[in-house]
């Protein structure tokens, strides 16, 4: 929190929930699963841990929860979740080095309530988008946006990807033109494409008779005249369990079969919304807005950050439920059996995480 921006009361009324209280309750949330904000705020005030360490020193009524949550704080935790980034990128080893930099970009729903009506998503239903980029090599959260459940998902793929990171898609995200504008600004790709779709070929190159790679080759995508590829691109057919893969590249230094590797990687962004989802429950929502969702999207991806550091410097592992649920009784048994008349509460030389320390 070093150098973060303050975080200001509007008018004359004080905070009822500073920002620190903010993050701590976020993150107490997603890390014990609460299932609504309602729950939080009955644990925030009846047990004794979470009163003493978590709530706000005069504790914290639902009304002022709601406004903190819905209407302030974004920027702070944007500020701390980058910053987090930069700690986990040094701290995280790079599984697939050889492989470059992967962002692995896909969007997941989020089902909301029908009070939500910025959430468009079709009659009778509302629902937000994520649209995430996850750092392959590191297993771990990037950027990230939200929009409606509407939201065209190839315009964020843009806006995730950096010049000299290759985007690893799944097959929604096929558009000839961008993939062209992507090899214009050196970014590369390695994207799922329909079987359908046209190939011109221009070159073909080796293949192994013994892998499972049938084609690989330079080729002009789509039809001509209408959404024809103006720029060459390599594809690499295989199979899997009898099912054939089409993907699309710009990345010409790799085997095929490592075109193929990098694909298969893909799912780990699927594993991570499924978990976060699951152990996390960053969706069980505590704000309607479309602010405070993000303040809770931001949160959930801060906890994970703080999770994955703690597991890799203490136990030399990637995230597991086995470790988090590690994590819970010890923090609730040190915890408990600190000194309450001293309010003795860092542990860092346990290897807790700092959120949890005194000020």
């Amino acid at each position: 929190m070093i150098g973060m921006p303050p975080l200001e009361a509007r008018g004359n009324r004080p905070l009822q929930m500073t920002f620190e209280d903010q993050l701590k309750a976020l993150i107490f949330f997603h890390l014990e699963e609460h299932p609504s904000a309602q729950c939080l705020l009955q644990v925030l005030e009846k047990d004794d841990f979470a009163r003493r360490v978590i709530a706000p020193q005069q504790g914290i009524k639902k009304s002022s929860f709601a406004e903190a949550i819905n209407s302030r704080g974004l920027e702070q935790l944007s500020y701390i979740y980058q910053n987090l980034q930069t700690q986990a990128v040094g701290t995280l080893p790079k599984e697939y080095d050889n492989l470059g930099d992967l962002i692995g970009i896909d969007g997941s729903l989020i089902d909301a309530s029908l009070s939500m009506q910025w959430a468009d998503y079709r009659k009778g239903a509302k629902k937000a988008k994520v649209h995430l980029g996850f750092d392959l090599n590191r297993s771990i959260p990037r950027k990230i946006f939200l929009t409606n459940g509407k939201g065209a998902e190839r315009p964020f793929a843009c806006m995730i990807l950096s010049s000299g990171q290759t985007a690893v898609l799944d097959r929604g995200y096929q558009a000839h033109d961008l993939f062209d504008q992507w090899q214009q600004d050196n970014k590369f790709y390695v994207c799922r494409i329909k079987a359908s779709t046209h190939k011109a070929c221009i070159e073909t190159r080796p293949i192994n008779p013994e892998s499972n790679v049938f084609y690989d080759a330079i080729v002009l995508l789509g039809t001509p005249g209408v959404n024809q590829s103006k720029r060459p691109v390599r594809l690499v057919g295989y199979t899997v369990d009898g099912l054939k893969y089409w993907i699309a590249t710009n990345r010409y230094d790799l085997s095929a079969e490592q075109i193929a590797l990098i694909y298969k990687l893909r799912w780990e962004i699927e594993k991570f919304f499924a978990w976060w989802k699951r152990h996390l429950k960053v969706y069980h929502l505590i704000a309607r807005s479309e602010y405070g969702l993000m303040v809770q999207l931001l949160a959930g991806l801060i906890t994970y950050l703080l999770l994955a550091i703690y597991c890799r410097e203490q136990h030399n592992e990637k995230v597991s439920i086995k470790r988090v649920r590690e994590l819970r009784i010890k923090i609730h048994n040190e915890m408990r059996n600190a000194n309450a008349h001293t309010g003795d509460l860092h542990f860092q030389h346990h290897g807790i995480p700092c959120y949890y320390a005194s000020s």
